[in-house]
């Protein structure tokens, strides 16, 4: 971050890391600026084969994912949406349920709005769920979209 509190820089990979993907959201400290009450967004590395445990259900934001790289999967009720371009993106409204696979190594942008507590799964060793901000299960390599 610069001196300048109302202009933030940084890198998207291991800034994202420091928080399982999000660079902003109600999740950050109050006094970053990446603290925002409207949306959320993610910087989502996953490596080929990892995937969503089960689906996420009862969503209460809109959502965009678009691929950065790699060939990423979004699983819908009816529908299979496969994202294999730079560029390809799908767009998914409130109480969409959705489940996620890598096809290959892949990396996405997710922006998600309103950004609401309540959706963060903890670490299995934690069991709060207070400053939380994702739902469903914890993928086995803790990336979540």
């Amino acid at each position: 971050m610069n001196d300048d509190s109302t202009i933030y820089t940084g890198k998207a990979t291991p800034d994202a890391a420091a928080d399982r993907g999000w660079l902003l959201g109600h999740f950050k400290d109050p006094g970053d600026p990446r603290h925002s009450e409207d949306v959320e967004i993610k910087w989502g590395v996953h490596p080929k084969g990892d995937e969503r445990e089960r689906w996420a259900t009862a969503e209460r934001r809109t959502a965009l994912l678009v691929l950065i790289s790699g060939r990423f999967r979004l699983e819908f009720p009816g529908r299979t949406v496969v994202l294999a371009e730079q560029g390809d993106y799908v767009l998914w409204g409130r109480g969409v349920d959705h489940s996620w696979y890598a096809e290959e190594d892949a990396v996405v942008l997710t922006v998600r709005w309103p950004s609401i507590p309540g959706y963060r799964v903890d670490e299995p060793s934690r069991t709060s769920c207070d400053d939380a901000h994702e739902t469903g299960q914890r993928s086995r390599n803790a990336e979540i979209v």
